[in-house]
């Protein structure tokens, strides 16, 4: 790609949907079924992110939702959240998106006019969009939405006092993003996420969730993304999850030939086979990979 070329670029999938390229990586971000019904399907639904903003406000419920929204990229995700926050009714617990990327040319194509809609980015949203990249926020009476434009991990470090209640992990792959799928990445994120945080991404990657379970997460097995393939959910309590990885998954992980993020310690194995998780007698559920529990 030369100086002159755009880094990102809408293009439209097998499926039909439109989605965006980045021409740096060769990567397209929702690259299966779209932006509109992956940040839906693999996201927001997930997370119930609608009852958990529905639900009785009150004591430290009164806090807005806190929701950190790694990978930028094109916005859908975020938007996605921003849209659900505001139809709700005032009565609802407030919305607060923490957006980090380090760049903002996915997001500034997507919400040209001409591709806003395909992205979740029209109307009023688009008007959250826009503010987003004028000012670094915007904010209503339900929702408010700030940038932070910088590397990760570092950038997420720094925001360890925004006290998370949601992440949405949706960076470029090991391949393209090394560094945001190790240890430390999710060492990082443990430390902003308070009592009750759950953790959603896309990867359903072996070393993924070994990671997040070394880094001090709960993790179970998300929404399905092909076939034999799923997304994951992690969790900072364990009873958040209706379907956590078993001792079935451990017997798996010790035969695995990329079992463990880089930076995992030598003991990895041992340490992940102890965990309390691997040794609680519940047996999988079928349904959201969260339990309704997340609904209080």
């Amino acid at each position: 790609m030369s100086a002159g070329d755009p880094r990102c670029e809408v293009v439209t999938t097998r499926g039909g949907a439109r989605a965006m390229l980045d021409r740096k990586t060769g990567e397209v971000m929702h690259p299966v079924v779209g932006p509109s019904i992956e940040s839906a399907r693999l996201y927001c639904e997930p997370a119930r992110l609608s009852a958990r903003l529905s639900a009785p406000v009150s004591g430290a419920r009164a806090e807005p939702l806190v929701l950190l929204d790694v990978g930028l990229g094109a916005g859908s995700n975020a938007s996605a959240a921003w849209r659900l926050s505001e139809a709700l009714p005032a009565s609802a617990r407030r919305l607060e998106i923490v957006s980090f990327d380090h760049s903002l040319d996915a997001f500034a194509l997507a919400a040209r006019p001409e591709h806003a809609a395909d992205f979740g980015l029209d109307g009023a949203a688009g008007l959250a969009a826009r503010a987003l990249l004028a000012a670094g926020h915007h904010e209503t009476a339900r929702s408010r939405w700030r940038l932070v434009h910088g590397e990760l991990p570092a950038a997420l470090d720094l925001e360890a006092a925004a006290a998370a209640d949601v992440a949405f992990w949706d960076p470029f792959s090991p391949r393209a993003n090394p560094d945001l799928w190790t240890l430390a990445a999710f060492t990082a994120l443990r430390r902003c996420c308070r009592a009750g945080a759950t953790v959603h991404t896309y990867s359903g990657a072996t070393a993924t969730r070994s990671a997040l379970l070394l880094a001090g997460f709960a993790v179970g097995v998300g929404e399905s993304t092909g076939k034999n393939k799923t997304a994951t959910c992690a969790a900072v309590d364990l009873r958040d999850l209706a379907r956590p990885l078993d001792r079935r998954w451990i017997e798996r992980l010790g035969r695995s030939s990329a079992a463990f993020p880089p930076d995992a310690p030598a003991d990895a194995l041992a340490q992940v086979a102890s965990l309390p998780q691997f040794h609680a007698a519940r047996p999988e559920v079928e349904g959201s990979c969260l339990s309704s529990r997340r609904q209080m």
